[in-house]
């Protein structure tokens, strides 16, 4: 009894199997939806950057929360990875103009320490795995000039 129960699993087994081979029809045939969100039918990635926090920008140290909508900050680079879905990317950071950029990888919030007092602006922008830039913000802000050398902030 039990040889023959294992013998037809067996064989439906092997008939979903030709049937599939066969061509069975796929979801979108059946009418169904797609198993995922196609790529382009996704929202535009956001970014959204915060004024320093005030305590410690008062110390001179520069601390910038961010945080993304519909992407997902990674070390991820290369043209096969702007195809992942929901979006990858990384944030190129900019100071003051500076000819240079770096690629913050992370959600940390970025730190800057001895920047002179005065204005200093940073420039924010998410980027896709390959570098191409989809949005930005810039941050703008006062170091305040240091205490006296009398003075201790303690």
């Amino acid at each position: 009894m039990m040889s023959t129960l294992i013998k037809q699993l067996a064989l439906a087994f092997a008939a979903a199997l030709l049937c599939s081979a066969a061509g069975a029809q796929t979801a979108s045939e059946a009418g169904r939806p797609a198993a995922v969100i196609p790529l382009e039918s996704e929202p535009a990635p956001k970014l959204i950057a915060y004024a320093p926090l005030p305590d410690a920008l008062a110390r001179g140290v520069v601390i910038i929360q961010h945080r993304t909508e519909n992407l997902r900050v990674m070390p991820v680079f290369g043209k096969e990875a702007v195809a992942v879905s929901p979006h990858l990317g990384h944030i190129h950071v900019t100071v003051d103009d500076w000819k240079g950029t770096w690629a913050h990888t992370s959600t940390d919030p970025l730190i800057l320490v001895g920047l002179t007092p005065g204005p200093h602006k940073v420039l924010l922008e998410i980027a896709d795995p390959s570098h191409k830039i989809l949005g930005s913000q810039t941050v703008t802000f006062t170091v305040p000039p240091k205490k006296g050398a009398g003075e201790h902030a303690h």
